[in-house]
């Protein structure tokens, strides 16, 4: 079995959460919820999969340096 490159892993993972995202969004809009502990549970399912995005997005765009070569000390 090939090993999988673990960029296009998680290109695919954003996919399938997208596509969760957006059935779960569907749900909400086509009125296939009938009570609030459904409503609450398919938002927490949202938002979770937002999140785990986000994070994967971060993994490949990271935001912060991961060297200290480029902060300057400031001494007295």
């Amino acid at each position: 079995m090939q090993e999988a490159d673990p960029i296009n892993v998680i290109y695919k993972l954003q996919r399938l959460l997208d596509e969760g995202i957006k059935n779960n969004g569907q749900v909400l809009m086509a009125g296939g919820v009938d009570s609030m502990s459904k409503y609450q549970y398919i938002i927490g399912k949202i938002h979770a999969m937002d999140q785990i995005k986000q994070e994967l997005s971060n993994l490949l765009n990271p935001k912060e340096p991961n060297n200290d070569d480029n902060i300057t000390r400031i001494r007295r």
